[in-house]
């Protein structure tokens, strides 16, 4: 029996359970076929700001989960706290290191390792972090439920999530029409909800404040954004790997149609704001 014949007979189809391991595997061959940094490191004053809204302390022991380049874990590090910087991509976490060097930020560790199965025991970071980066991790309820394991009592969890509604929940959205996302697994956009907020971490927290902000995309013009994105983040450049060639142009179509939606630029630029939520979770 056929799927459709199934729903016409009233059954409910089987629910697919996805094979996380496999998933993770084809993440992190595409967030390393790129090169990250030439787009995260444009995202560097949103792990200022998260600093700030944490009110970190210099001492503090702070991780940063799935820290790509680094951008949280370095505005930590200039606060004095003690970072240990993480990611499953060793390229990235090289980057991060290349970038604490280069300030002259001796106190980080960077060590490679899966959100969703950290190498840390219970309750040793005073604040735990993470910037456009532990979202994207396959199985949300064991990513929350590794943060808040190795986040002390009292302590907080800082992140910053794109929203469903904003331009790269958006770009997920219109790459999903053109490559289709695994079976079973939940948009990233989602950790950009309140109710997923809730969902994840209501049961563990004394407090869950968010804010909705905006990262402004500025870039040369939409074309010049999408040669970038397309040569150096990941998710698009796997997008159109994924693509036979002759149904390249209508991804590419759809993302500057995309652009215009959001570019409030009058002089052929791109100046394209994009909400997220800036997310501040304190601990029972």
């Amino acid at each position: 029996m056929n799927a459709f014949s199934t729903a016409a007979a009233g059954t409910a189809p089987p629910t697919v359970t996805p094979d996380f391991n496999a998933i993770k595997t084809r993440q992190k061959a595409a967030w390393a076929s790129g090169d990250y940094a030439v787009v995260g490191t444009t995202l560097q004053i949103v792990g200022e700001s998260l600093c700030e809204a944490l009110d970190l302390r210099a001492g503090q022991r702070v991780l940063d989960v799935a820290a790509g380049n680094g951008n949280v874990t370095l505005a930590a590090a200039r606060r004095w706290a003690e970072v240990t910087s993480t990611d499953y991509v060793p390229a990235l976490l090289e980057l991060g290191r290349a970038r604490a060097a280069a300030e002259g930020l001796s106190h980080i560790d960077f060590q490679e390792a899966d959100v969703e199965a950290l190498p840390f025991d219970d309750a040793s970071f005073d604040t735990v972090v993470s910037t456009f980066g532990c979202m994207f991790a396959p199985n949300p309820p064991r990513v929350a439920s590794e943060m808040l394991r190795v986040c002390k009592p009292g302590g907080k969890i800082g992140m910053a999530n794109w929203t469903p509604d904003g331009f790269i929940g958006q770009l997920f959205k219109t790459i999903g029409k053109h490559v289709p996302p695994p079976a079973g697994v939940s948009s990233p956009a989602l950790w950009g909800t309140r109710e997923r907020l809730a969902e994840l971490f209501e049961g563990e927290a004394r407090q869950i404040h968010v804010e909705q902000r905006q990262f402004v995309m500025r870039y040369r013009s939409p074309e010049h954004w999408l040669d970038v994105f397309k040569t150096y983040y990941g998710p698009v450049l796997k997008a159109f790997a994924a693509l036979d060639a002759d149904k390249q142009p209508a991804l590419a179509d759809d993302l500057l149609t995309l652009i215009s939606r959001f570019n409030r630029a009058d002089d052929n630029t791109m100046v394209a704001p994009s909400d997220y939520l800036q997310i501040v979770i304190t601990r029972k």
